[in-house]
């Protein structure tokens, strides 16, 4: 896995299942036509809309970040002039999964 140009890893950092159960985890995948979609960008922005991170989507064209407890809005953009935000609640142990077509 390679880093973007903002030196996160393409696609959000892995996790080995189970190692969720301390963490926060906001992740998604983002298709087009029923096929993943590498590319895209997602960001994460605070429930206020202040941004806090961004991941380039990597061959399966999924994304992932850690976040504390609370209310979250995750951006993604994609080619072809796709933007959609979505809001989420982050909670320790558990594991927001976010569907996108693009």
């Amino acid at each position: 896995m390679s880093a973007d140009g903002c030196g996160a890893p393409v696609g959000g950092v892995a996790i080995a299942e189970g190692d969720a159960k301390d963490q926060a985890v906001i992740e998604g995948v983002v298709t087009r036509a029923g096929a993943p979609l590498s590319g895209a960008y997602a960001r994460l922005l605070s429930g206020d809309g202040d941004f806090v991170g961004e991941v380039a989507t990597g061959e399966e064209g999924t994304f992932r970040f850690f976040a504390a407890d609370g209310d979250w809005k995750v951006k993604v953009l994609a080619s072809q002039g796709f933007s959609a935000e979505y809001a989420v609640e982050a909670q320790v142990g558990k594991r927001v999964e976010l569907r996108v077509e693009a």
